[in-house]
């Protein structure tokens, strides 16, 4: 089967690129949508995963893992503690499965998702799409192969914001006195 192309996403403070490579393996759990299940579901040992640090500012690609294991039980699903504890799943028919990941690189240049946005070859991917939230999202060959080329240049400097045209102050209208009525003259007497 050809290798395919995910993105990951992960929040810095509960998991990090930094971590990954500190543990080198470990479970993608905690993963409660359907269609990321479904997406997880769909992928093979091997394949090549964009591991993207998400609610952070600024948010984008910190680096690289690749899928080790499939279809390993999310433990956290039977912790009562867990925030992805989930009551309907047991241990004979659990309802929530994942993948393992091994760490990879860390990029030597963070790719932000605002430089995502001004590549237009990345124009089409999910993670840009407005209200797009999945935490895996596949990714084309194509988009992986230029966010790990642009991963080994810096960051373009952001393009400056155009410039507010300065505002024009009103011109002052000059209040002008009305002119004093002329008084009448007088009648001649006779």
């Amino acid at each position: 089967m050809a290798k395919r192309h995910w993105l990951m996403k992960t929040e810095p403070e509960e998991f990090s690129i930094a971590d990954l490579a500190r543990v080198r393996i470990e479970p993608w759990s905690g993963v409660r949508n359907y269609m990321a299940r479904a997406y997880m579901r769909a992928m093979s040992v091997g394949d090549e995963v964009l591991f993207y640090h998400s609610s952070c500012e600024p948010p984008g690609v910190a680096g690289l893992a690749r899928v080790v294991h499939t279809n390993v039980v999310d433990a956290k699903q039977f912790d009562p503690d867990s925030d992805y504890y989930d009551p309907k799943s047991t241990r004979d028919k659990p309802r929530w499965d994942c993948v393992d990941v091994e760490y990879v690189q860390t990029f030597p240049h963070f790719v932000t998702l605002d430089r995502l946005r001004r590549d237009p070859r990345l124009a089409e991917m999910m993670v840009l799409k407005k209200g797009m939230r999945l935490s895996v999202q596949p990714v084309t060959e194509g988009e992986y192969a230029v966010i790990v080329a642009m991963a080994a240049t810096p960051s373009p400097p952001p393009e400056p914001k155009p410039k507010p045209k300065p505002k024009l102050k009103p011109k002052l209208k000059l209040k002008l006195k009305p002119k004093p009525k002329p008084k009448p003259k007088p009648k001649p007497r006779r």
